[in-house]
């Protein structure tokens, strides 16, 4: 089944994905390697392989210290809930 990544998740690896981000194009500037379409694309890549792999440690982490999370529900569970509930499901 599909888990949903956990706000702790969400909020840390945004903060990691702007540091990095910066970190980057700081290391690539003291390279000199000139600015470009390129570059930016690298940046952008790099960023995002940390801040995806800042989230899964985070969610590790979650999940040692308090348990599984519980997993999304199906579509089939919503429409059960809805005639639970009495609303016509579309």
């Amino acid at each position: 089944m599909f888990t949903l990544p956990s706000m702790w998740n969400i909020i840390i690896s945004t903060i990691v994905f702007v540091i990095a981000a910066w970190y980057f194009r700081r290391l690539l500037d003291a390279h000199g390697i000139p600015k470009g379409m390129t570059r930016g694309l690298v940046v952008l890549v790099l960023a995002y392989v940390v801040s995806w792999a800042s989230g899964e440690v985070v969610d590790w982490v979650q999940e040692k210290i308090y348990g599984p999370q519980p997993v999304s529900q199906t579509s089939e569970d919503l429409n059960q809930l809805l005639k639970d509930s009495g609303i016509t499901p579309p």
